[in-house]
């Protein structure tokens, strides 16, 4: 059987041990060699960066997060053990882990260690699929004359020099397809290398849990369970016209998912659907000076990130959670696209007023979708405010200001409650 040296890149065979350097980290599979859609996770990423830039961390439960109120963004696999999970509610973690130490996420830096890892993935391939800043889908079809080795051994030599060169880790899936590939990433973290053949495919999901496939939350599970499929086995008893019934778009995915079909491409350039940010308060809030205050901040976030990828969105969100976890969703439509901080603000707290007499509030979010190119925005002004173009200007040139003597160099009154 085909088997591949994680440490030194050595091909073997029928081996469990390498030959070469003695490592026993060797990945064996019968189509080892012939797979090229892969899916790359790092491990604990954001917990894994602080560890690599602060020692005294290394041994230390870690966990990435906002206050008591907040919820776990993620934990390193010290506090993982103790049950600690990313989307956790902090308090529930600290009390699982009360030793840990607790970080405020660092994303300016995580994104830029995202962004060394990606260059080496385009090495490998043009076609890398982003789906988050940790993890990323592969399609190496066609690249072995290119680099002169099967897609496997390149994987493997890219987790090697993200470990040599970053100080990080990652884990491998692959198989013939993206759900395949992503599930495999995840059956033998940290540092993992795992495949699912072809050929065995049947076989592996057949006893599987749904909730195995991406996307199935607790709700989604429910539902499921419901009607009786808690396997794959209970899947592949419905008919595809049966389970589009019952379950819409989402039946007709999980009759093919059952069957391990996966049609979908590796796209290097997938569109981006919506540009947002929330935030979970540390108490329960009504008060409205706070609350309008959260609201520009986060139009200004929104529009900062629309304007760094020259887009722009026809629709605003306003997302509001209730101190008893009722989530309030209020979105408009404007007549033309926008990323203009002052008029995200100002639909969203137009929103706001609609329902802001229901708090206290312990999450509020501000959204922008149905997106553009820059060049389509605000186009027609707002004849029903003859001052929007005026704050427009104003906003363009404080822009300028702020990138060249850095974001807190202009800062609005409303921003500071």
């Amino acid at each position: 059987m085909p088997g591949l040296c994680r440490d030194c890149l050595t091909s073997l065979t029928d081996e469990r041990r390498c030959s070469s350097c003695g490592s026993p980290r060797v990945t064996s599979h019968v189509e080892l060699f012939d797979l090229s859609i892969a899916h790359m996770d790092c491990d604990a990423f954001y917990a894994s960066v602080e560890k690599r830039d602060n020692p005294d961390l290394v041994d230390k439960a870690v966990i990435i997060g906002g206050g008591k109120r907040g919820v776990v963004s993620t934990a390193c696999y010290v506090a993982r053990i103790r049950g600690v999970r990313s989307a956790m509610p902090m308090f529930k973690a600290l009390q699982l882990c009360p030793d840990a130490v607790v970080i405020k996420p660092r994303i300016s830096v995580y994104a830029e260690v995202s962004r060394d890892i990606r260059a080496m993935m385009n090495e490998l391939t043009p076609d890398v699929e982003p789906l988050s800043l940790d993890e990323a889908f592969m399609d190496l079809s066609g690249t072995k004359r290119l680099h002169g080795a099967p897609p496997a051994i390149m994987l493997a030599h890219l987790v090697k020099r993200m470990k040599n060169e970053l100080g990080l880790t990652g884990s491998i899936g692959l198989s013939h397809n993206k759900f395949l590939a992503k599930v495999a990433s995840d059956l033998d973290k940290p540092r993992g290398f795992s495949v699912i053949g072809e050929a065995e495919t049947a076989e592996f999901l057949h006893d599987k849990p749904v909730r195995l496939i991406w996307g199935i939350g607790p709700a989604a599970q429910e539902s499921l369970e419901r009607a009786g499929i808690r396997a794959f086995s209970d899947l592949l008893r419905w008919d595809q016209e049966a389970l589009t019934a019952r379950f819409g778009s989402m039946g007709y995915r999980l009759w093919h998912l059952a069957r391990g079909q996966d049609q979908r491409r590796v796209s290097a350039h997938e569109p981006m659907k919506s540009i947002s940010n929330e935030t979970t308060f540390f108490e329960d809030t009504a008060s409205l000076d706070i609350l309008d205050g959260h609201i520009w901040r986060m139009a200004l976030k929104v529009s900062d990130r629309a304007k760094a990828k020259g887009l722009a969105g026809r629709v605003v969100t306003l997302k509001l959670k209730k101190a008893n976890h009722k989530t309030l969703t209020r979105r408009v439509s404007l007549r033309d696209a926008t990323q203009i901080a002052d008029r995200i603000y100002r639909t969203a707290r137009g929103l706001f007023d609609q329902v802001g007499d229901q708090g206290p509030y312990r999450l509020l979010g501000c959204g922008l979708s149905d997106l553009c190119s820059a060049d389509q925005a605000d186009i027609s002004g707002d004849l029903l405010d003859p001052d929007a173009v005026r704050r427009s200007q104003a906003e363009r040139a404080t822009d300028e200001i702020r990138q060249k003597f850095g974001t807190d160099a202009i800062v609005k009154g409303r921003a500071l409650r």
